[in-house]
This record gives structure tokens, C-alpha cells and sequence, in this order.
């Protein structure tokens, strides 16, 4: 989403990364990687450790990706620039 266009996330104004979602679609992206690794703490929680940390792990890299790959503006530092796409 480097190009401009409605992402799904916003830039951060400082730092690398993307901030809060900025439409419906990130939103669902955040509450299903939340409620997942809800779902795994609890679910794991009598297994081993290396389980959780397994399932973490790949649950975050998924989010990331997303994140990284629909945030307007791409990933770069920014130190307090205005963002791309919006005021937040």
C-alpha cells in the first residue's frame, strides 16, 4: 500500500510501523489475531510452553505481514512527519 491508496492500517507519526487500524478490514485483522492468541493462552495454558510459544510466534509473523503489507504509507521511520492518509 505504498502507493497511496485506503490501506487498512495507518503509519505511525514516530517510529517504524503501522499504528491503529484505519478501516474495517484492519480492524477485523487486530480482533481475530487478539482473540486467536486469547484463544491460545487459554487453550494452551496445561500444554507446554513451546506450544504457546510456537503458536505466538506464527500468529504474530501473520499479523505482521498483513500489517506491514496494507499499511498506507509502507513501513519506514518517520519522526514526526505528517502521515500519509490520515491525522491519527
Amino acid at each position: 500500500m505504498k502507493d497511496g491508496s485506503n490501506g487498512w492500517f495507518y503509519a505511525k507519526r514516530y517510529g517504524y510501523g503501522a499504528g491503529w487500524p484505519r478501516s474495517w478490514q484492519g480492524w477485523v485483522v487486530l480482533v481475530l489475531y487478539l482473540s486467536s492468541a486469547l484463544a491460545a493462552a487459554l487453550l494452551l495454558a496445561e500444554s507446554s510452553m513451546i506450544a504457546f510459544i510456537a503458536v505466538m510466534a506464527a500468529l504474530t509473523g501473520a499479523f505482521l505481514i498483513i500489517a506491514k503489507r496494507t499499511t498506507t504509507g509502507g513501513w519506514k521511520w518517520r519522526m514526526g512527519e505528517d502521515r500519509e492518509g490520515g491525522t491519527w
